[in-house]
């Protein structure tokens, strides 16, 4: 194995690799140290956080429009046939509560 490079490609070759070695230590440097690490756990979460915080506005935003359409006809209106039964149960709930709370204190 005879290597027909000159001397000085030798010493340039080396040089080069002195230069990538350097830029590939401190590549490492900066991964490994505290900030880089903790910063790099923040955008985690904050990534985590954003992406349950989206999934949990779409259910929401979901249930919403569910409920909204059992209770609005398409023309945007009321249901009257489904809202009065519901306000007449809340009412009743209501005074229950109150007839309740008033006997706990009488």
């Amino acid at each position: 194995m005879s290597d027909s490079r000159t001397p000085a490609q030798i010493e340039a070759d080396i040089v080069r690799r002195r230069g990538q070695l350097a830029e590939t230590l401190d590549e490492i440097g900066v991964r490994v140290h505290p900030k880089t690490i903790v910063g790099d756990a923040k955008a985690r979460v904050t990534s985590r956080v954003d992406q349950t915080a989206g999934r949990a506005f779409v259910v929401v935003n979901r249930t919403v429009s569910g409920v909204r359409a059992q209770f609005v006809g398409a023309d945007g209106g009321p249901r009257l046939e489904r809202v009065v039964p519901v306000v007449l149960v809340a009412i009743g709930v209501v005074g229950l509560l109150a007839v309740s709370t008033k006997r706990r204190r009488g």
